[in-house]
């Protein structure tokens, strides 16, 4: 868990699910963004945890879903909830105002940022309702105000699982962007290591070589390739190449001034005895 002590005050409850396979899935979609706190409140399956559709559809959340808080109501749900957002795609009559879901989002982090220091602040909630009907008239009055997914009008409904993964995912990035991180890439996204730029003199070197190998194939004449070769210093001082690129190029080179076959050919034919390390004509490192 990267997001803190933030994501420990954010609650997502599910109000009177009726598959067991959607909470288990709601599970691991918050657990993927970051967060823990799970509530059911009057499940249809009471013994949901174990059911072998939930189990199987909360991969790698299991735990999640095995601390999952039930309870007999949404009312008791709510409890220590310090602001609640109702999820609807669309306001209601008598309901509380309806925001856009990042700007939902964006509220709870400043509110979260706020109350940071106080520990008897409360949670920040989400609250989504049932697969066929969502949430009631009685239930949505129970939170501050309803947060609204801007799905397509002509398919606006996600399934429950859905709608938690996308709830999940706007206030993890808000909470990142709270604290100036959420252009960041995270530690585990840069699994591989960049190769180490090259220096000036070493693309200059493969530039040249590289002129030689054109003039070599008769593609330039010496004296008569400034345009081509300024072109190509240009698209190649675009690449940011590495030390292994110019390796790598300048072994292409070589072989098209004098392909390997022919300067096995000459090894041979001045009496050595086998050739020399292959390795010359590798490009890169071997990783």
């Amino acid at each position: 868990m990267d997001l803190g002590f933030k994501a420990d005050r954010v609650r997502f409850i599910l109000a009177d699910p009726s598959i067991p396979a959607n909470i288990g899935a709601a599970a691991r979609a918050i657990k993927t963004m970051g967060f823990r706190k799970l509530w059911v409140s009057n499940p249809r399956v009471k013994d949901y945890r174990h059911d072998p559709d939930a189990v199987r559809l909360s991969t790698q959340a299991e735990d999640v879903l095995e601390e999952s808080r039930e309870t007999a109501s949404l009312a008791e749900a709510l409890e220590g909830v310090r602001y609640a957002w109702a999820l609807s795609g669309y306001n209601h009559e008598f309901g509380p105002k309806i925001y856009p879901l990042r700007t939902a989002a964006a509220s709870s982090a400043a509110l979260l940022a706020e109350t940071a220091g106080d520990s008897a602040s409360g949670d920040i909630a989400f609250v989504f309702g049932t697969e066929r009907d969502g949430l009631s008239n009685k239930e949505v009055l129970l939170c501050h105000a309803i947060a609204a997914i801007p799905a397509d009008s002509e398919m606006p409904s996600l399934n429950l699982a859905q709608a938690v993964q996308v709830c999940a995912y706007e206030v993890r990035e808000a909470l990142r962007e709270a604290e100036g991180k959420a252009s960041d890439l995270l530690p585990w996204e840069l699994r591989f290591k960049a190769g180490e730029p090259a220096s000036a003199s070493d693309v200059a070197g493969f530039i040249a070589h590289l002129e030689k190998a054109l003039i070599h194939v008769g593609m330039t004449r010496a004296g008569d390739h400034r345009k081509i070769m300024n072109r190509l210093q240009t698209i190649f001082s675009r690449a940011a190449l590495t030390e292994d690129d110019v390796v790598l190029l300048r072994a292409v080179c070589a072989a098209v001034i004098k392909p390997r076959t022919q300067w096995l050919e000459s090894v041979k034919e001045a009496g050595a005895s086998e050739a020399p390390d292959a390795g010359r004509w590798h490009a890169g490192k071997d990783r």
